[in-house]
């Protein structure tokens, strides 16, 4: 071999050496995971961790050329807000993480605004979809979605495909409110008419005295907004009635979310929805996502809160190979404006105006797909921007 050859090899192997022993002298990375680990909404918690994790094993660990450290913290049940509040404090003062990520639920995500202000420290919303989530902090950003979307979409759908007389039950709290103001809002607009419109708590106990407004009402569709245990409860009843005989079933997508289809199993089936991920979404990034997700979890499926641990994570670093490193708040946030990537879901940004994500929206229909039950993408709505604030 010639010597010019030889020294090029060596100042290459030189230089991958560098690099390899300067990831490891620099400082970790620490970014504090905030979410749900035990308690009614573990699940979610699980979905986001595995997003995370996933992220980081395909990228050995590292951002930026930094060992990323996460520390995990369960903020359960997460829906209070003292114990977020007290958690991501520890986070911040006491573990010392450069990144707040993670708030599968709104009230969390709601508590620590104050404390990524104060800090000045990126918050990076995972999960969480009340639309004002991202005013409360300048220093907020999201990578999921906001429930105005879905619920907007889902409204301009059903109103103009025969579906013209519909009655909205969410969950008596912010991502409900959210969801039932946007879906009447665009439903009324594309010319649907409300029969009724309720509120329940989350997991309610007995859903047979909502189930009879319903009846007596007459819809053509049920929009439903319900996360957890609640939703499985009410479409089992709702089946059980007799009602999806002459109703339609709709509403955003967590209603059918991968995490609970086994369980629906047949009542399940023909139920509509609008979503910002599916499985069954037919691009090779998503493939091979859902490839990876079952190796590394074979005892789960892939849902929309993964997605939106792993696009979290997958920002955090665009964001740093952009401001050279820079973790502080105003640094972090001014270059994750516009950003843009191509996640599993497809195509999608950072608002510059309201640091939302912005996305296709997909409609789906629960089908049977080689004997598993999958939400079939049927429609879709391209560059979605969250509908609840103006940007």
């Amino acid at each position: 071999m010639p010597k010019s050859i030889q020294r090029s090899a060596v100042l290459a192997i030189t230089a991958a050496l560098g690099l390899a022993h300067s990831a490891m002298a620099a400082s970790p990375l620490r970014i504090g995971l905030e979410i749900p680990m035990s308690g009614p909404f573990a699940a979610f918690g699980k979905q986001i961790d595995h997003g995370v994790q996933l992220y980081l094993n395909q990228h050995h660990g590292v951002i930026d050329g930094r060992q990323v450290q996460v520390v995990l913290k369960d903020d359960a049940p997460g829906t209070a807000g003292d114990i977020a509040r007290r958690i991501a404090q520890e986070l911040v003062v006491k573990d010392k993480v450069d990144i707040l990520a993670g708030f599968a639920m709104t009230p969390a995500a709601f508590a620590v605004t104050p404390i990524a202000t104060q800090a000045k420290i990126p918050m990076v919303v995972m999960n969480a979809a009340t639309s004002a989530i991202t005013t409360k902090s300048p220093y907020v950003v999201r990578t999921s979605m906001t429930l105005s979307e879905n619920a907007a979409v889902m409204g301009r759908w059903a109103a103009q495909h025969g579906l013209r007389r519909a009655y909205v039950m969410v969950a008596n709290f912010g991502p409900g409110y959210d969801a039932e103001s946007h879906f009447i809002q665009a439903y009324k607009s594309a010319g649907g008419t409300i029969v009724g419109d309720t509120r329940a708590p989350l997991n309610s106990p007995d859903y047979a005295p909502y189930l009879q407004r319903i009846e007596a009402a007459h819809p053509d569709a049920v929009f439903l907004f319900m996360p957890g245990e609640g939703s499985l409860a009410f479409i089992r009843e709702f089946r059980r009635a007799g009602l999806d005989k002459s109703i339609q079933l709709i509403g955003s997508g967590d209603l059918t979310d991968e995490d609970t289809l086994n369980t629906l199993g047949k009542n399940g089936v023909g139920i509509i929805t609008a979503m910002q991920y599916s499985e069954d979404h037919d691009s090779a990034l998503n493939k091979s996502y859902v490839q990876a997700y079952y190796k590394a979890y074979p005892k789960d499926r892939p849902n929309f809160m993964s997605v939106g641990g792993y696009d979290g994570m997958h920002l955090i670093d665009l964001v740093l190979a952009k401001d050279h490193g820079d973790t502080s708040g105003p640094a972090f946030i001014a270059a994750a404006k516009g950003m843009h990537w191509m996640s599993p879901r497809g195509p999608v940004s950072i608002d510059p105006l309201t640091r939302d994500i912005v996305q296709t929206i997909y409609i789906r229909k629960v089908e049977w797909v080689d004997g598993k039950l999958q939400n079939v993408e049927i429609d879709k709505f391209a560059d979605v921007h969250d509908p609840g604030k103006k940007g």
